[in-house]
């Protein structure tokens, strides 16, 4: 799939995530219906409502190409997987449930095993990032199109972290101290790979702990934006492993913070 392929899909999605992040906002305020999933994390009509509005458009528009979602059983027990799409409706529920705005929409799409083409949407944020492409990473601010680059936007003697805790656990505080963090910050949400394509920040280091679908679209956006993501041994993140897990993850906006 070439490059002007991809970016027909993602001009193709684009409304669909707007779509879709506005009936989230319109569940949440009428009030979500919450249940406890087998692996002890919460889903609410929100989540299974804009799952079903992004595969169906993805569906519809790449009917050949296999779909994962965290909120699917459909191909998760498929270990043969080079081509498919990786869904996360949303991702940081805990923020979605409890009123706060860093919740996103996700969808990547994976090719020979790499993220080539990834959408996320903060709708509380109303801020949508997109790319398609190497070089080709965007956020769409006031239905405007602004290229982002991993361009530094903190001080030169800053190099400012996201966090997934407040508290870091020792391994994360090693990493904080390797890099000379001066100064880290809690978020929530793929929005972490955002903000560090953006330049806002500058670094994010995660244990292993997430899914695929968490982190395949910020992948994309970050490395085509210019930015580096390993695992803690400096190899390259690949998708399609087994029951969809990551290893530990460096996300750097570049090699000099």
């Amino acid at each position: 799939m070439d490059n002007d392929q991809l970016k027909k899909i993602n001009y193709t999605l684009i409304d669909t995530f707007l779509i879709a992040g506005d009936r989230s906002i319109e569940l949440r305020k009428a009030g979500l219906k919450k249940e406890i999933k087998s692996d002890n994390t919460p889903v609410t009509n929100g989540d299974i409502e804009v799952n079903n509005i992004l595969t169906e458009k993805i569906k519809n528009i790449t009917s050949d190409i296999p779909i994962v979602s965290e909120e699917s059983s459909n191909n998760k027990s498929n270990n043969n997987l080079n081509d498919f799409w990786l869904i996360d409706p949303i991702d940081g529920t805990h923020n979605y449930i409890n009123n706060k705005d860093e919740f996103t929409l996700n969808a990547s799409l994976i090719i020979n095993k790499k993220p080539k083409l990834g959408i996320i949407y903060a709708p509380a944020k109303k801020r949508l990032f997109y790319t398609y492409g190497s070089g080709s990473s965007f956020e769409l601010i006031n239905n405007k199109e602004i290229k982002i680059t991993c361009e530094k936007k903190t001080k030169i003697n800053q190099i400012k972290a996201v966090s997934y805790s407040e508290k870091l656990k020792p391994l994360i505080a090693d990493f904080h101290n390797k890099f000379g963090v001066t100064d880290y910050q809690k978020m929530k949400s793929s929005l972490k790979f955002c903000v560090i394509a953006t330049g806002e920040f500058d670094l994010y280091v995660a244990e292993p702990r997430a899914s695929e679908w968490d982190i395949a679209a910020g992948h994309a956006i970050l490395e085509n934006a210019g930015g580096i993501i390993t695992d803690f041994e400096n190899n390259e993140i690949l998708y399609g492993k087994k029951d969809f897990k990551n290893p530990g993850l460096i996300l750097k906006r570049s090699n000099n913070l």
